[in-house]
């Protein structure tokens, strides 16, 4: 049986996290921090539908669905979409969107222990999405299992890119340094020593070393980020605090101090085998911080955990530089409309030729020597 759920408190933990690999972003006190928090809910434009697939009272599969109003905090972008349904006089809000909010990682989005009820839930949720009026249904960043089980049911693939840094089994940051070419490292080790000349250093607080001083602290670096670019964070400071209460094992913050002053932090979410780059702000502009603290010193800590992955985020051909690769990441779109579903179909058959030229032409740009 297919239900909707309007809270994640309406199924226990221990059945949601039964259906994932413990990807901190699915994780069910992962999404009840997001709605407790109000980060969503209520008036955010992101409306709390999870889809889930029950037999009997077993729950088998389940989706961290939302009824959206606009379409900020999603990174895979379709304002164009909307206008020119606007432009015809149809309306594109609201949609169904499959993803975990405010958050570009890839990862599963169906959850279920097999594939076959993957599909289930994915037909299911179609049907729902057609039943309700709604323009759309969009998978964001799912991994290869969904990919899978959303292929199969002739949906719409977007690809787009991130960047990544892999972990080729290296002993230090020098021996990953070492595998870079000339150029590359030595404009990484000037600008970890102007960090270091200006008197900086990061200290590594990791689970429930960050205290809730820690916590604001690194919320009012966030927001001072958004305020840079005339914005407002998607994420208020109770949504970080419970984070760090109830996912304290996935937490890390990097936190910049110069003069036993606090300057800058950036907040880092882990599982057993990736790391992922999150959120970074600053209190005071210093010269090459950001990439100390946001790709030197994560690259360094996933060396000394023997982590497979750091993940650096959407966007930033600069990552290029500092030995982070090119990753293609997709998303799976169904289109109620027709005449939209071909135009957009069109569009994204040119669109990704020019995602794969232009991942060629980054690859081109590597930063290691044998590349």
């Amino acid at each position: 049986m297919f239900r909707i759920l309007h809270s994640i408190h309406e199924v226990s933990a221990p059945q949601w996290d039964a259906l994932h690999d413990g990807q901190v972003f699915v994780r069910h006190a992962f999404l009840a921090a997001l709605e407790d928090s109000g980060s969503v809910g209520g008036a955010s434009g992101w409306t709390p539908a999870y889809a889930s697939l029950w037999q009997d009272d077993q729950l088998i599969a389940a989706a961290p669905l939302y009824a959206k109003s606009h379409s900020w905090g999603e990174y895979v972008f379709d304002w164009a979409w909307a206008e020119a349904y606007t432009r015809h006089g149809l309306a594109y809000y609201p949609k169904w969107l499959c993803a975990v909010p405010f958050s570009p990682v890839p990862g599963a989005r169906l959850l279920a222990r097999d594939a076959a009820h993957r599909a289930a839930l994915l037909q299911a949720m179609l049907a729902h999405a057609e039943r309700s009026g709604y323009s759309s249904l969009h998978l964001l960043f799912p991994d290869r299992s969904s990919l899978d089980a959303g292929l199969a049911q002739a949906l719409l693939q977007r690809s787009s890119v991130q960047f990544h840094w892999h972990n080729q089994g290296y002993a230090s940051f020098d021996a990953f340094l070492a595998t870079l070419s000339h150029d590359k490292r030595k404009k990484i080790k000037q600008e970890r020593r102007k960090v270091a000349e200006a008197g900086v250093r990061i200290e590594v607080l990791e689970g429930r070393q960050i205290t809730p001083e820690h916590w604001r602290y690194f919320h009012r670096c966030h927001r001072n980020t958004y305020a840079l670019h005339g914005g407002r964070p998607y994420l208020n400071e109770d949504f970080f605090q419970r984070l760090g209460q109830a996912l304290p094992e996935h937490c890390v913050l990097l936190l910049a101090q110069r003069d036993e002053s606090n300057v800058a932090c950036s907040l880092l979410l882990r599982d057993e085998q990736q790391l992922y780059g999150r959120y970074w702000g600053a209190t005071e502009a210093i010269s090459c911080l950001h990439f100390e603290a946001c790709y030197y010193r994560p690259i360094e800590y996933a060396i000394d955990q023997q982590l497979l992955r750091f993940e650096g985020g959407a966007q930033g051909e600069h990552k290029l530089a500092r030995g982070l690769d090119p990753v293609s990441t997709h998303s799976l779109h169904w289109i109620a409309e027709p005449r939209f579903r071909e135009a957009i179909a069109d569009f994204l058959q040119r669109e990704a030729s020019g995602i794969s030229q232009y991942v060629d032409e980054l690859n081109e740009h590597s930063a290691y020597r044998n590349s």
